[in-house]
């Protein structure tokens, strides 16, 4: 018996965007966008579909307390508070840096403080010393009598992955003929759990810099949750909209941002779904989609992780006053 529990109502939208295919040199009727920012929960997003099956495990196994890390504008982080208040669960995010570095918070540490979440940082060590953190706070909520559940960096396991096996299967009956599902891979979950309900050749992944190995991670997760030997090189995934950075805004993720924002209203994040739209585009102009292709963009939400992006809201606000009239 699945030990997943239901944190919001499915299925979410599947809207045609012919402005925009049109824009990128699709036909009308190319391009649709899988909208899973409308995901009710704690202000929508892919991760969501994972954490009903990883904390409907913690429940299954008695836990009382959800520990995750991430960056300080997690989006996994942000969802992992509200789902373990939907829950009834105490929250503990171990986040890089010190307090100080909320001091002026926004974006999605406001959202992690509302859901009551605890915050506990860690520093500013290794990538590698936030799992031994969270492994820390965990020893210490045991000691104090907690049952600490530890889930994953970005809910991204063989268990969260299932979330996008269903995902995948909830697109296919809405767009039989889908021939291309662009998504922004991060911890690589998402893409797995596609894969697992769609195959290799009809997900193409766009790196967005989170994970040293993108097509081992991804072939890894894919392995473990279908129990087939997926090979790293049997992946689509794209590595040009990377730039500098994980963190780091990138000028073609900027446009592809103001693209879909001028031709649709769909407003989408600089870490995540607007690397997903800037590597659709590469992926049109060279060829890989092409047009008569039915395509679907994952917009995997992070508008929270926007407003606290401090160089995409600079660059906006400069943008704002120069075309604004006299």
């Amino acid at each position: 018996m699945s030990d997943r529990i239901t944190l919001s109502t499915w299925p979410t939208p599947l809207e045609p965007m012919p402005r925009l295919a049109t824009a990128l040199g699709l036909g009308e009727d190319d391009l649709w966008v899988k909208r899973d920012d409308l995901i009710g929960l704690g202000g929508g997003g892919n991760k969501v579909r994972k954490l009903e099956w990883t904390v409907g495990a913690a429940l299954a196994e008695g836990a009382d307390t959800l520990v995750t890390t991430g960056a300080a504008q997690s989006n996994h982080a942000r969802l992992t508070a509200a789902a373990g208040a939907r829950a009834g669960l105490d929250v503990v995010l171990v986040f890089p840096g010190t307090a100080a570095d909320a001091a002026n918070g926004s974006g999605n540490l406001v959202l992690d403080s509302l859901f009551g979440a605890r915050i506990h940082w860690a520093g500013d060590g290794a990538p590698s010393a936030l799992g031994d953190a969270a492994e820390d706070v965990c020893a210490q909520l045991r000691e104090s009598g907690a049952h600490p559940c530890l889930i994953p960096f970005g809910g991204s396991s063989p268990l969260g992955a299932r979330g996008y096996v269903d995902g995948g299967e909830e697109l296919l009956a809405q767009l039989p003929d889908v021939r291309h599902v662009v998504v922004a891979l991060g911890s690589g979950g998402t893409m797995a759990g596609l894969i697992g309900a769609l195959g290799e050749e009809r997900v193409l992944g766009v790196h967005c810099g989170a994970v040293a190995d993108p097509a081992e991670t991804v072939a890894g997760l894919t392995t473990a949750l279908t129990g087939r030997d997926v090979a790293p090189g049997s992946l689509r995934i794209r590595t040009d909209q990377v730039g500098a950075g994980y963190g780091t805004l990138h000028e073609p993720v900027l446009e592809a941002m103001r693209t879909a924002a001028t031709t649709e209203g769909i407003v989408l994040d600089p870490v995540y779904s607007g690397r997903a739209l800037a590597g659709l585009i590469s992926a049109v102009r060279d060829g890989d989609i092409r047009r008569g292709e039915r395509t679907v963009l994952l917009h995997t939400g992070g508008l929270p992780g926007l407003f606290g992006h401090a160089e995409t809201v600079r660059r906006t606000v400069t943008a704002l006053r120069s075309h604004s009239a006299d």
